[in-house]
């Protein structure tokens, strides 16, 4: 009878090695899938930053060069506004000079 209890409780020790070995295996492979996943998860996100980072880069790049033309733009129109002034002053100093000159 003794050694019929020795094989069942050496029986169960197996059987319960076994079952730990099972779910230590078994927990390695969900961590290996786990890890897989957020892998792939990560390399996906990072692709959407990427590429919402290249749209934005566009985007300002339009930008600018739009308010570069205005600049661009504004300036130009100041210059002419100066030339011309300096136009008439220059013909107001040449006038002074000539009435100047034959008074």
């Amino acid at each position: 009878m003794s050694s019929e209890t020795v094989k069942k409780i050496l029986l169960a020790e197996a059987q319960s090695d076994k079952k730990n070995s099972d779910a230590r295996r078994r927990s390695e492979e969900i961590i290996s899938d786990a890890e897989r996943y957020s892998s792939i998860a990560i390399q996906k996100k990072l692709g959407e930053a990427n590429s919402r980072l290249s749209q934005k880069r566009e985007e300002n790049a339009k930008k600018l060069e739009e308010y570069i033309k205005k600049a661009d733009d504004e300036c130009s129109e100041f210059i002419s506004e100066i030339e011309i002034n300096a136009v008439k002053n220059s013909d107001k100093a040449v006038d002074a000079v000539i009435n100047g000159f034959f008074t």
